[in-house]
């Protein structure tokens, strides 16, 4: 947990009231690293693809949400391709969606172009450099900008592993199904999907401030397809949430960011957790 914490202050990165649990938990879950093809499904501009490619992996990025100007601060530490050429725009794009434009441009927004700046410099020097450990990791992060009910561009039996950080609980209960079916579809015989969404211990209900569903644990093995009997700790939910309200850890750093907003999962900064995240591991079956 603290190499996380490090690793995501370096790329500044907070972490989700719960993330630094989930991904942790995802990690000791996921064998094989360096050389394999992973998804990183609702990736965002997430922790786990960075941390996945330091360690060598090829990751397929994935989220809805367009990361086609993502920023130059990743792209000088990483190496970053776009799946289509519409994924991920020229340093040059970039460059200019992160600079003030205005000649009447607040202080903040001259800084912002002028650190948008330098990230322009640094990444064309890279280009110029044939030192290979000009990007610190050796791994490969490749943007899809895609929903996850529709992967068409990703083959059948192609990818080694699907990790996801909380992130399949924004699809609705009837989409979840369809991602699930992607997610199967798409991974190889053998390989695992490990990720972490909302849990209830009761009915399926959904957490409007974070737009996100929390499942009972029936929803959860028939979305999955799940049959016979399932390993799960479902049965100490209570005790288990008792643990995380009083988990001084989490509580003592809550991220900045949700003091701004009541539109997320800990409103405002108040602590006051509503879930917990509950873990899924399925292998996909051969043949």
């Amino acid at each position: 947990m603290e190499a996380l914490k490090e690793f995501a202050a370096s790329l500044k990165i907070e972490f989700g009231w719960h993330y630094l649990l989930d991904i942790s938990w995802i990690l000791t879950h996921l064998e094989a690293i360096e050389g394999k093809y992973i998804m990183d499904a609702g990736a965002g501009t997430g922790l786990m693809q960075w941390y996945l490619a330091s360690k060598g992996g090829r990751v397929l990025s994935v989220d809805r949400l367009s990361r086609v100007n993502l920023h130059l601060r990743f792209r000088n530490r990483f190496n970053v391709e776009g799946m289509r050429h519409q994924d991920l725009n020229p340093p040059a794009q970039v460059f200019k969606s992160n600079r003030g434009t205005s000649t009447n441009s607040s202080l903040k927004e001259i800084l912002r172009g002028g650190r948008a700046l330098l990230d322009l410099i640094q990444y064309s020097a890279n280009q110029f450099v044939s030192n290979p450990s000009v990007h610190m990791n050796k791994g490969t992060v490749i943007v899809y900008n895609q929903d996850l009910t529709n992967l068409s561009d990703i083959p059948d039996d192609s990818l080694d592993a699907v990790v996801s950080v909380s992130a399949l609980e924004h699809n609705s209960p009837d989409d979840l199904v369809h991602v699930v079916h992607e997610i199967m579809r798409a991974l190889k015989p053998g390989a695992p999907l490990i990720a972490t969404l909302g849990a209830s211990s009761g009915q399926d209900w959904r957490h409007e401030p974070s737009n996100g569903w929390c499942y009972s644990q029936e929803s959860l093995e028939n979305i999955f397809g799940f049959t016979g009997e399932v390993t799960t700790n479902f049965d100490q939910y209570n005790a288990l949430m008792d643990q995380l309200k009083n988990c001084s850890e989490l509580r003592e750093n809550l991220a900045g960011f949700y003091y701004k907003s009541g539109n997320n999962g800990m409103p405002w900064g108040k602590w006051d957790p509503q879930y917990q995240p509950a873990g899924i591991y399925k292998v996909k079956a051969d043949g």
